[in-house]
């Protein structure tokens, strides 16, 4: 029986039915729209929420807060178990700091307890695939020291290409530059974007046309794979409600590359809120971000 809990934020943008097949805690950054908070227990359907945005609303959101990481922590530490807190990107939010905060509080109160609060310097399925590899780890009998000394060990190997139909989005978020938002403002210009060895949001270059961007995360996969090429069991792709995009990435990967197992999600509306509608990223190991 695993002696650890899995725990980790929605900003993982996993299926729902994942986190509860695999015995997963997840915590919720809050995202208001229209007045209304939106959380776990009264989440928006993705579908939903992309249509507010396209009708122009403009969503906030919220990271989480010591207390409430405080909480959820302990109340698996009662149960008798090690927590392993896998958390979305410390360039992106304040979450990772409070679940931090939190696990040091605990430990000088029950200096027992054993917490582990990994920073992915990831987002999205970037943050899920660190989650999945975890869920592996975790299943073949890897304690929960193994497994956070790996996710630490490979964090930087976890690859993010995406692609958004509007800049502004991350620009309201205070995500990228106005400068670089501007790019996204040009006719049929589109921007590939990354994340970088500090979890920040980078724009990597423009190209003309939604399919050329689509094709052109693809090319970044190829340059990057190197000696993972034979190591990737998974690739992840997420999508901001335009699904049959994402399909014709996989399609680009599984020609490119002969990769069978791809998951495909919508980008929950934690993230979705700064990405907009129309983000597809791809993500996958690779030799470098």
């Amino acid at each position: 029986m695993n002696d650890f809990v899995i725990t980790t934020e929605n900003t993982s943008d996993l299926p729902k039915d994942y986190y509860s097949q695999n015995g997963i805690t997840y915590m919720y950054l809050p995202c208001t729209i229209d007045g209304v908070v939106y959380k776990k227990e009264n989440e928006m359907p993705s579908g939903e929420f992309y249509e507010i945005m396209r009708g122009g609303s403009m969503p906030t959101t919220s990271q989480i807060n010591p207390n409430d990481a405080k909480t959820e922590f302990s109340r698996i530490l009662d149960e008798g178990k090690g927590i392993l807190h896998i958390a979305f990107s410390s360039g992106l939010s304040g979450s990772y700091n409070s679940a931090r905060i939190a696990a040091e509080e605990i430990q000088e109160e029950r200096p027992e307890a054993r917490i582990a609060v990994i920073d992915t310097l990831a987002a999205s399925m970037g943050e899920g695939m660190l989650v999945y590899k975890a869920v592996q780890m975790q299943k073949a009998g890897k304690s929960l020291e193994e497994t956070a000394e790996w996710l630490e060990a490979n964090k930087l190997h976890l690859c993010h290409m995406f692609t958004v139909d509007d800049l502004n989005h991350l620009y309201r978020g205070g995500r990228v530059s106005k400068a670089a938002a501007v790019l996204g403002t040009m006719i049929n210009i589109k921007p590939v974007l990354h994340v970088d060895n500090e979890g920040h949001l980078i724009p990597l270059g423009k190209v003309r046309g939604r399919k050329k961007s689509l094709v052109t995360l693809v090319s970044m996969m190829e340059e990057r794979v190197g000696s993972y090429r034979d190591k990737n069991d998974i690739i992840m792709i997420s999508h901001g409600d335009c699904l049959e995009d994402a399909k014709y990435v996989a399609k680009l990967v599984r020609e490119k590359f002969g990769y069978d197992n791809i998951m495909i999600n919508p980008v929950g509306a934690t993230i979705g809120a700064h990405s907009g509608p129309g983000t597809v990223a791809l993500f996958f190991l690779g030799e470098y971000r």
